[in-house]
């Protein structure tokens, strides 16, 4: 049986798209026999024509991605678009460096282990870049005979 038509009158009274109508099987013929758009009308408040629900995206990928990028994962060379100096810039990478330096230095002074003459020393060093990191800070100043670094 033939029911574009019916589908299409459907689709117009329920307000949706003509693939979202549904027809029952069962009572097919009787579709095929309503010409008039009263008779779908009828038809769909008997339940015999209904529109089927809406399908969405389903987000359950997205939140996956999203789990696992919070981990820490999904950040390798093909993942990336800007150089390695805009995705960490240079400023930020050494202002992260020098704020740990001068943390450690502040609790080695307020600990005793150097006094104020060594921190004002080793405190210019790193702001003039000796220092790759903490430990190599402290390596130095273990090689330099401090005692009590670690």
């Amino acid at each position: 049986m033939k029911v574009s038509n019916q589908k299409r009158m459907a689709a117009d009274i329920l307000k949706c798209g003509v693939h979202r109508v549904y027809i029952d099987p069962l009572y097919i013929d009787e579709v095929a026999n309503a010409v008039q758009k009263e008779d779908v009308r009828r038809l769909i408040d008997d339940e015999v024509i209904s529109s089927r629900p809406i399908k969405g995206t389903s987000r359950a990928r997205a939140r996956i991605r999203a789990r696992q990028k919070a981990k820490g994962r999904r950040r390798g060379h093909g993942s990336r678009k800007g150089s390695k100096n805009v995705r960490q810039p240079r400023k930020r990478r050494w202002m992260m460096n020098i704020r740990a330096q001068r943390r450690t230095l502040k609790t080695l002074r307020k600990d005793g282990v150097i006094d104020r003459s060594q921190y004002r020393r080793y405190y210019l060093k790193a702001k003039g870049g000796n220092y790759r990191s903490v430990n190599h800070m402290k390596s130095q100043l273990e090689t330099d005979g401090i005692e009590g670094v670690q």
